[in-house]
């Protein structure tokens, strides 16, 4: 089930309007594989990140599709962001 969860998290997303958003809403965007939906996606991030997700956002690019998760305010997009490799 794990792998599973790793599958579906590609990486994180990272562009300037995200970086504000990380600092400003709480949110990170996440690559997603094209055929998880907002449920799987929100079980991944709660299970690779240990946190708790208030919501999933999602959004289908040229390139793939974009997952925008805004993290329930005792945890920190910008620790969860350290941890996924953004800085």
């Amino acid at each position: 089930m794990t792998n599973l969860r790793h599958r579906i998290l590609l990486h994180a997303y990272v562009t300037e309007k995200s970086m504000d958003e990380m600092e400003r809403q709480n949110k990170l965007e996440f690559v997603v594989d094209r055929r998880a939906n907002r449920a799987e996606i929100r079980r991944a991030v709660e299970e690779v990140y240990q946190c708790k997700v208030a919501k999933v956002t999602v959004k289908i690019v040229r390139t793939g599709k974009i997952a925008t998760v805004k993290f329930a305010p005792p945890f920190s997009a910008e620790d969860i962001g350290s941890r996924a490799g953004v800085f």
